[in-house]
């Protein structure tokens, strides 16, 4: 197949549009004219996100195309599902070096249309130029009446706590950075980051939930986030951490601290997020699947206490 330069970008507009299927009856006029269409936004609220995706910052060198384009969405929808908003379209700007090969950018393209099905929405737009190797995306969402949850309501004496496991992610990097292939279910946590879009639906509708963020930067620096924003501090358990089944594992193997590993590393796109302890049924009945984690304090700062240990948790380093 031809190179991008060789193709131009009409060409690839095409080929792309070809990909990207309609599943959405809220899509008016999707990709094709000057500006996409949306409707059916009940409540006349837009929640808009936007994030970017480099060749040289997220793609492992074992991850395809396809996944580096589901990764590309992936972010997007992430940020919405924090919000408790159900997507709508999104918006892709791909910038691509001229002589990438153009079956490589339809597997970008095929990749960003496979995560929007899994969050039963589609590309509505977007663009194509030459460049360095850059997928940017906007993710439209619809509140559907409830309240956004956001990242400054959290109280002390709310609970902390976190949908899914942790680490799974960092220790899929480790364990292809020490050549440990047969991690098959980290690594996918890696190369296939699942938005928690569904959960963040039934949380904002269960009208428990005080603040809320995603873990894409790490659950240190979702923690201290959400303490600055809220001028509160927590207080995070170890114990009650719901570790990833292979982390510890691979952290042994790779001779790296389980800690650091767990609470530094992002990668991770499950929800933290703080309720008041008398609303845990509602949670409970509108389905949501957590572990409770900590407590919000007075503090100003997140602390992880591990026995007599207490210290304050830091922000993410990768």
């Amino acid at each position: 197949m031809a190179t991008l330069d060789e193709s131009g970008e009409r060409m690839l507009i095409e080929h792309m549009r070809s990909i990207f299927r309609r599943r959405s009856e809220d899509t008016v006029i999707g990709p094709g004219d000057d500006a996409a269409v949306i409707g059916g936004l009940s409540d006349g609220r837009v929640v808009a996100t936007t994030d970017a995706v480099s060749v040289e910052r997220h793609k492992t060198p074992n991850m395809s195309w396809e996944q580096f384009g589901w990764t590309a969405a992936a972010v997007n929808f992430s940020d919405l599902a924090a919000m408790g908003a159900r997507p709508v379209g999104l918006l892709t700007a791909m910038s691509m070096p001229g002589d990438m090969e153009e079956s490589d950018l339809l597997d970008i393209a095929s990749g960003i249309d496979q995560c929007c099905e899994f969050c039963k929405t589609e590309v509505i737009g977007g663009d194509t130029k030459p460049g360095p190797g850059i997928v940017s995306s906007t993710a439209l969402g619809n509140l559907e009446g409830r309240k956004p949850m956001t990242r400054d309501g959290a109280q002390p004496g709310d609970i902390v706590a976190v949908t899914g496991s942790l680490g799974n992610a960092a220790a899929g990097f480790l364990a292809l950075e020490n050549g440990h292939t047969e991690y098959e279910d980290s690594i996918f946590s890696l190369t296939v980051p699942v938005p928690r879009w569904e959960e963040g639906i039934k949380m904002a509708a269960s009208g428990a939930v005080s603040s809320c963020m995603d873990l894409s930067d790490g659950l240190g620096n979702a923690c201290r986030t959400i303490c600055a924003r809220s001028h509160v501090g927590m207080e995070i358990e170890w114990e009650f951490l719901p570790i990833g089944e292979e982390v510890e594992e691979i952290c042994a193997l790779c001779r790296k601290d389980v800690k650091e590993t767990v609470v530094r590393w992002g990668g991770d796109y499950e929800l933290l997020f703080t309720f008041d302890k008398s609303k845990i049924q509602d949670l409970y009945d509108a389905g949501v699947a957590f572990s409770l984690i900590g407590v919000v304090t007075n503090d100003s700062a997140p602390y992880l206490c591990d026995g007599e240990q207490r210290s304050e948790m830091q922000d993410g380093i990768y």
